[in-house]
């Protein structure tokens, strides 16, 4: 065995990769991935709790997460700065977790892989300037109590505990969001290319397009969002410039083939980058915790050859029309935190008096596996009488649809990124308050789709706040032993999807 991961939900035959990664993440890159992880923990052991330490160390996570990070020497010039500032004699190896019994190796992995998705929430807060006392204690906590060992229980105790500070989280960064961009406003976005150059910007991060845009003004060079980026659009300090003309393309699997030779650079700032091709690896840029190799990193900030690189491709001649996966040229998005406080008992009384007879949060990360169309197919299945709450770039499987309106709601309702997933578990709170009674009995369906770290932290997350009946897919987590599953099926009764006709009868029914 060259290797040995299975933190993705595309990990091979559904049990670990071993030789290479589904991912196209190599042997050696999975090892030095690892030891970047070893040499976290073993930093943690007597590391001064400061903000720069809690930066280094949410950075050195994030970047092993699925997806981000693919260039061996970035990952262990890295792995070497930790090891030259760490005070410790403890030299903990991550590969003796893979060598544990399955039901402590199990545990430990969700608790690890928890905390990748935390760091990388967290890692977007940071660099908006906004830390958390509570959130930085508990990643310094965790990493340093990893060697030990623990009982069952006790580590089970641990993978909720993840969910309640993943909470505390995602409610810091939805503050430094809004705080800084302010909140969310619902927005129509096109996605029409328009003739001349054009930058694409992939990933999650606010923080790096701002800068892009301020770089870019007044450049003749428009910015166009990529996957989890649409959201960008409807945030006020982000959409006054003019140049942030639409989103281009769909979700990040299929980038491979919608940036073929396509004539424009092309930035990714977070994950999901893939293997880049050869037909588009000349106009390809990295910056932050993302790299991969024989592309451009840019450094200090400065987006200058992004620009330069735009103009000289040049982008379409004409303008050119693109689509979503069901036909659509116009996307919605927009549905935050306090637009959906603001229709909170519109939408109550629109379900007590029976106009809405269920929502459905139907969401989470879209992959390449066979399969996924089951979303598009549940979502078109849906009653004219229910609403669609979406987040995370699985939306792309169905948000071009015209599913109509409920006395003006829209009935698909995009709350944001995945990192907005904070705005949809507090409209289900809130919804539950107005309701008078608990977020388990409103009429309220979870069917979530998972690919990394930062689904399963949210899932967690949900746990944490005791919600039953999430349905996930489109397989359950390799790294589920199966005493573990059967935990989260009697506690919480979790459930595989199967199909979206079943599923949906099933939920109409609240099963």
């Amino acid at each position: 065995m060259d290797m040995f991961c299975f933190q993705c939900e595309q990990t091979a035959h559904n049990s670990g990769c071993t030789s290479g990664g589904v991912c196209s993440k190599s042997a050696k890159c999975a090892n030095l991935q690892d030891d970047l992880i070893s040499s976290v923990i073993n930093f943690s052991q007597n590391c001064e709790r400061n903000k720069e330490n809690i930066k280094l160390i949410t950075k050195a996570l994030f970047m092993t997460v699925t997806n981000v990070n693919f260039c061996d020497e970035d990952i262990l010039n890295f792995t070497q700065e930790i090891k030259n500032l760490s005070k410790t004699d403890t030299n903990y190896d991550l590969k003796e977790l893979w060598r544990k019994d399955e039901d402590t190796r199990s545990l430990k992995s969700l608790i690890l892989f928890g905390l990748k998705g935390m760091a990388a929430y967290y890692y977007h807060a940071i660099v908006l300037g906004y830390y958390d006392q509570k959130v930085s204690d508990f990643i310094f906590d965790t990493l340093k109590q990893f060697p030990q060992e623990f009982k069952t229980d006790e580590l089970i105790s641990e993978v909720l505990k993840v969910g309640e500070i993943n909470l505390k989280c995602m409610e810091l960064l939805d503050k430094a969001n809004t705080e800084t961009y302010k909140d969310p406003i619902p927005t129509k976005v096109s996605c029409t290319i328009e003739k001349g150059p054009f930058i694409i910007v992939s990933g999650h991060d606010l923080h790096d397009l701002e800068k892009l845009l301020k770089q870019s003004e007044g450049s003749g060079v428009n910015i166009y969002t990529h996957g989890e980026m649409l959201p960008c659009h409807s945030y006020p300090e982000l959409k006054k410039y003019s140049h942030l003309k639409g989103n281009f393309g769909t979700a990040w699997q299929n980038q491979q083939k919608e940036f073929d030779n396509v004539p424009a650079a092309i930035l990714f700032t977070t994950n999901c980058i893939m293997k880049v091709q050869n037909s588009y690896k000349d106009r390809v840029f990295t910056t932050s915790v993302v790299n991969y190799p024989n592309t451009i990193h840019i450094k200090d900030d400065d987006f200058t050859p992004v620009i330069e690189t735009a103009k000289k491709l040049g982008g379409y001649k004409e303008d050119r029309k693109m689509t979503g996966i069901n036909g659509g040229n116009e996307l919605l998005c927009g549905f935050g935190r306090k637009t959906l406080f603001d229709n909170a008992n519109k939408l109550v009384t629109l379900m007590k008096e029976g106009k809405i007879k269920r929502i459905f949060l139907l969401g989470g990360c879209d992959g390449a596996k066979v399969g996924r169309n089951y979303y598009t197919e549940f979502a078109k299945l849906t009653p004219k009488d229910t609403l669609i709450l979406t987040l995370a770039c699985g939306k792309y499987r169905f948000n071009d649809l015209d599913l109509g309106e409920i006395e003006g709601i829209p009935r698909i309702i995009d709350v944001g990124q995945c990192n907005d997933a904070y705005s949809a578990i507090r409209i289900a709170q809130e919804l539950a308050h107005v309701y008078g009674c608990n977020v388990n009995e409103v009429p309220l369906s979870f069917v979530l789709s998972w690919y990394e770290q930062k689904a399963v932290c949210i899932l967690l997350t949900l746990l944490y706040l005791k919600i039953e009946n999430i349905r996930l897919g489109p397989s359950l987590p390799a790294f589920l032993s199966k005493n573990v599953l059967n935990f989260l099926v009697e506690k919480f009764k979790i459930k595989q999807i199967t199909t979206p006709q079943k599923d949906l009868q099933d939920c109409l029914f609240g099963r």
